[in-house]
């Protein structure tokens, strides 16, 4: 007996086929950092992460090229991260999570904020191009691939023709925030959905055009639309 107890402990146990390796994404939100950048329409990346935070109850702390907090949630663990080296420099510090943590460039999502979208609209999409925003741009550079899932946020485009920059810099008005707050909210389901459903699914759910909108009363010439060029 005592032999056949010790050949049985000395085989291998069968691996439990239900248990699975953790997988990761990472969620990163654009913006430039400081208090001159806070609320400011081009740092909408930062509020929807710090919104997410706040819902998770967890917090940003400082860490390697940005701030950094995570949670967990189906099994899944999501990081993310708000990059201290400024837009333009966006895509240093997603590559050295991208390599620290070993996550997959599909289980990339980036939040950026997008001039040519009418204000509080959604469009994640699975990969393209820079659309002319620094932040993108600096992303595709250096992973040297545009093969990223990424979610713009639209501003809007109230401004007149050569005041592009001082707009997306700009801090947002009353009516703008009472039309983006509930949209900042939906991301957070549309976050947990790419990673739960698929970018696919996802996007047939939250790729919607937005309600009407109640606009300000001045608006000169702003029937060109210029591609996002602040830093």
């Amino acid at each position: 007996m005592l032999k056949i107890l010790t050949r049985l402990w000395g085989k291998k146990q069968p691996k439990d086929e239900n248990k699975t390796e953790e997988v990761k994404y990472l969620i990163v939100g654009l913006g430039n950092i400081g208090p001159d950048y806070e609320n400011t329409r081009h740092n909408i990346g930062f509020m929807v992460l710090d919104h997410i935070a706040s819902t998770k109850n967890v917090s940003f702390e400082p860490a390697r090229y940005g701030d950094k907090t995570s949670f967990k949630f189906k099994g899944r663990t999501f990081l993310l991260i708000k990059p201290s080296t400024y837009m333009n420099l966006s895509g240093k510090a997603i590559h050295y999570w991208l390599t620290k943590e070993k996550i997959l460039l599909e289980n990339l999502l980036v939040i950026v904020d997008d001039v040519a979208l009418p204000l509080g609209t959604l469009r994640l999409k699975a990969k393209g191009s820079d659309g002319g925003h620094n932040g993108l741009a600096s992303i595709i550079s250096v992973l040297g691939s545009n093969q990223f899932p990424r979610l713009r946020f639209g501003i809007g485009d109230d401004f007149p023709k050569g005041a592009q920059v001082h707009y997306v810099l700009g801090k947002w008005e009353t009516w703008e925030l009472e039309i983006i707050e509930p949209v900042i909210k939906k991301c957070g389901e549309l976050i947990t959905s790419f990673a739960t459903i698929g970018i696919e699914r996802t996007m047939n759910f939250f790729n919607t055009k937005p309600k009407s909108q109640k606009k300000k009363t001045s608006k000169e010439d702003a029937s060109e639309k210029p591609s996002e060029d602040a830093g």
